[in-house]
C-alpha cells in the first residue's frame, strides 16, 4: 500500500509530463482556453437577458444569481480539469485499452484519473474565482474567517457531488454497451445547478435536493452566504452529502472494474 504523500507525489509526476505535452500544442491550447473563457460568460448572458425583461428571479436579483454562477463555475471545475477522463472511459472499455490499469502497483481509479489534466478548465476556475469575488463585494457579503473557511468546506463538498454524478454515469459504460445517452444526461443536468431551486415546482425541488442532489453544487450553498436567515437545516449536511455521494461512486466503481473482463477478441 502506498502513502498519501506517495500517491501526491506520483500524481504531480504524471500531470508534469501530460501538461508538458498538451504544451507542444501551444494554439490549441490558446484557442481552447479562448474557447471555455467565452462559454463561461454565456450564461451570464443569458441571466443579464432575464433580468432586462423582469427585475428579480423569485426573489434573486441578478448579482446574486451571478454570484451562484461564480459558486457553480468553481465547484464543476474540478470536474473538468481532475476527472475529465472519464468522458473517455466507454471507449477504453470497449477498445480493450482499459485492461491495461489492472497491471500497475497503482489504486486504479488514481490511475485512471491521473492520466488527463485539462489546462483549459483552468480558465474557467479563474473566471469563476474573479467572478466571485466581485460579486461578494458588490453584494457586500462580510468575510470572516469561519466563513473563509465554510466557503472552501461547501466548495469542496460541491465538487464531489458534480464529480460523483458524473463518475457514476460514466460507470454505466461496464454494463451498457451504449453508455454515452446516460453520461450525456449526467453533464446536461449540471446546467440546472446556477438556478435557484425555488423556481422550480415541488417534484423537480424534490428530485434536485434528495435524488439527484443538483441543487448542492451551488444553489444551496451560496444561500449560506447570500440570505443565511433562508437556509435549510440540510445545506450544512452538504460536506456529507458530497462525501457519502462519492464514496457511493467509488464503491460502483469497484464493482464496474471487478466485472469487466475485457472486449472478448
Amino acid at each position: 500500500m502506498r502513502s498519501i504523500g506517495e500517491y501526491i507525489r506520483l500524481y504531480f509526476i504524471i500531470e508534469a509530463q501530460y501538461i508538458k505535452a498538451r504544451l507542444q500544442y501551444r494554439v490549441d491550447f490558446i484557442i481552447s482556453s479562448i474557447g471555455m473563457f467565452f462559454s463561461s460568460l454565456i450564461t451570464l448572458g443569458v441571466f443579464w437577458v432575464i433580468f432586462d425583461t423582469v427585475p428579480d428571479l423569485a426573489g434573486w436579483s441578478l448579482m446574486e444569481m451571478a454570484f451562484i454562477y461564480a459558486f457553480y463555475m468553481i465547484a464543476i471545475s474540478p470536474m473538468q480539469i481532475i476527472f475529465d477522463h472519464f468522458w473517455q472511459l466507454r471507449f477504453n472499455l470497449q477498445q480493450g485499452n482499459f485492461l491495461k490499469y489492472y497491471f500497475r502497483p497503482l489504486n486504479m481509479m488514481f490511475y485512471y484519473t491521473s492520466e488527463m489534466f485539462d489546462l483549459k478548465g483552468l480558465t474557467q476556475l479563474f473566471v469563476g474565482t474573479a467572478l466571485l469575488i466581485y460579486t461578494a463585494s458588490q453584494l457586500h457579503v462580510a468575510w470572516t474567517f469561519g466563513r473563509v473557511g465554510l466557503l472552501f468546506i461547501t466548495l469542496f463538498s460541491a465538487a464531489l457531488v458534480q464529480i460523483s454524478i458524473v463518475v457514476l454515469a460514466a460507470c454505466a459504460a461496464f454494463w451498457v454497451l451504449d453508455s454515452y445517452p446516460v453520461l450525456g444526461l449526467a453533464w446536461r443536468l449540471r446546467e440546472f445547478a446556477p438556478y435557484p431551486m425555488s423556481i422550480f415546482d415541488g417534484a423537480f425541488r424534490f428530485t434536485f435536493t434528495y435524488i439527484l442532489p443538483i441543487g448542492f453544487i451551488a444553489f444551496y450553498p451560496s444561500q449560506i452566504f447570500l440570505r443565511p436567515e433562508d437556509v435549510s437545516h440540510l445545506t450544512y449536511f452538504s460536506p456529507v452529502i458530497g462525501i457519502g455521494l462519492f464514496a457511493l461512486t467509488y464503491w460502483v466503481w469497484t464493482k464496474g472494474v471487478n466485472s469487466y473482463t475485457g472486449t472478448g477478441s
